[in-house]
């Protein structure tokens, strides 16, 4: 877990102001990797190391068939949960399997009656659906999942916010999904999509990219950096400045 923090410190001091002590975070922390291992990871049929769970109380799975490798972040919300569905019911054995390196934020639902693939460093936005099923028949609606056909997503794939991705679609190595898409058909490697339907908009070409795979070549020095970070940007806070800050809040909290 070298690395559980390192992209919370990303998130909680540059996009607000994180008036705790130091050692105080370092406490929090704790607490969570604990909320993590007792009640977040025995709903996972696998959970990697170096995982990154920011209000994992928020993050949802359903069934027992949902796999994820190593250095995964995942962001929930109060009001934009994760949600992780494998649907193992009757003759369904549904399956989510993601690799390492990913990120998904809140608001994030994943469905399978199948199988979901999502291969390495690959990034889901904000409200993104997918799906492997129609969930109910077209003509029998009382009928439960409907048709099914396996998604896959290929490594370093990034889903834009609110995109939807439909049963049976495959979206190839380094692709990108814009916002608000509605992906029906296979999209093919390093190619940007978007549109309701999504549509080609560009193809990528002749430059290498950075993925997050290269973000966590070195764990250990990753999370040392981030720890003096935190020791830096944390160094003057107090708790009763922090507990000023709780029942006085202002904009620059």
């Amino acid at each position: 877990m070298l690395l559980y923090h390192s992209e919370n410190i990303i998130l909680e001091n540059f996009i607000r102001k994180d008036n705790r002590p130091y050692w105080l975070k370092k406490f929090a922390t704790k607490l969570n990797k604990l909320y993590v291992k007792q009640f977040l990871k025995p709903q996972f049929k696998q959970l990697g190391k170096g995982g990154t769970y920011f209000k994992p109380n928020y993050i949802k799975v359903f069934g027992c068939n949902v796999s994820i490798d190593d250095y995964p972040t995942i962001i929930g919300a109060s009001d934009a949960k994760v949600q992780l569905t494998s649907w193992n019911i009757g003759e369904h054995e549904g399956e989510i399997i993601i690799g390492k390196y990913s990120l998904i934020t809140p608001g994030v639902r994943i469905m399978a009656a199948e199988k979901i693939i999502i291969g390495d460093a690959c990034m889901i936005a904000h409200g993104a659906y997918i799906s492997d099923a129609d969930w109910h028949g077209i003509y029998d609606r009382a009928e439960p999942v409907g048709k099914t056909k396996p998604v896959t997503f290929e490594d370093n794939v990034w889903i834009g916010d609110s995109s939807i991705i439909c049963k049976g679609v495959t979206i190839g190595e380094n692709s990108i999904i814009g916002a608000g898409s509605v992906v029906t058909k296979n999209v093919p490697k390093n190619s940007i999509y978007a549109g309701n339907p999504a549509k080609l908009v560009k193809e990528l070409k002749g430059t290498e990219l950075n993925t997050r795979k290269d973000f966590f070549k070195d764990p250990k020095k990753l999370a040392y950096d981030f720890d003096m970070l935190d020791k830096f940007t944390l160094k003057d806070n107090s708790l009763i400045g922090w507990l000023k800050s709780l029942i006085n809040p202002d904009k620059n909290n």
